[in-house]
């Protein structure tokens, strides 16, 4: 009696996570390079500092009844959201480059609650100060190579480079 692996969920009879030898769509094969683009780069502290950027850029520009302030305040609006966007991109795109991207998303963010209609009416101002810490905390992700803390790589006796074994009763 032989085994074999159940069918995949969506019926194709391939196992779970293969394609069953079937070449993958260029849709799919497009959507993987950027889900590893992505995984890459603080890409959601990106999106959140250029969404709070974008709030904070177009809100002065919204009809004369729905803003707070009109004049230099909404041109200082306008500039600190356009800081905003270029922090976001500069966190998306160099990602050495996060720990100062993200404190200048901080703190233009931060004082765009009195230069801009309140922050773009606290929305703006709370996403780029969350984006911009999350960028300021982002970690590249760790190389998956090692199983365990406590695993050795095992050394070959005569190999370049390896340790003399220890205890080997010669004299």
């Amino acid at each position: 009696m032989t085994t074999t692996d159940p069918p995949a969920p969506d019926g194709t009879g391939a196992a779970p996570g293969t394609t069953g030898g079937a070449p993958r769509s260029a849709p799919a094969r497009a959507r993987l390079a950027f889900r590893r683009w992505r995984r890459t780069r603080p890409f959601w502290a990106a999106l959140w500092t250029a969404l709070g950027g974008f709030v904070i850029f177009f809100l002065p520009m919204a009809p004369l009844g729905r803003i707070l302030q009109v004049g230099v305040g909404g041109i200082a609006g306008m500039a600190g959201g356009v800081v905003i966007m270029a922090m976001a991109l500069l966190v998306l795109f160099l990602p050495g480059q996060r720990h100062t991207a993200g404190t200048i998303a901080v703190i233009a963010g931060v004082a765009s609650f009195p230069l801009s209609n309140l922050g773009g009416l606290f929305v703006g101002m709370a996403l780029s100060v969350l984006g911009g810490a999350m960028a300021f905390g982002w970690l590249p992700e760790k190389p998956t190579g090692r199983r365990g803390l406590l695993r050795r790589a095992r050394a070959t006796d005569g190999a370049p480079g390896s340790p003399a074994p220890l205890g080997s009763g010669s004299a």
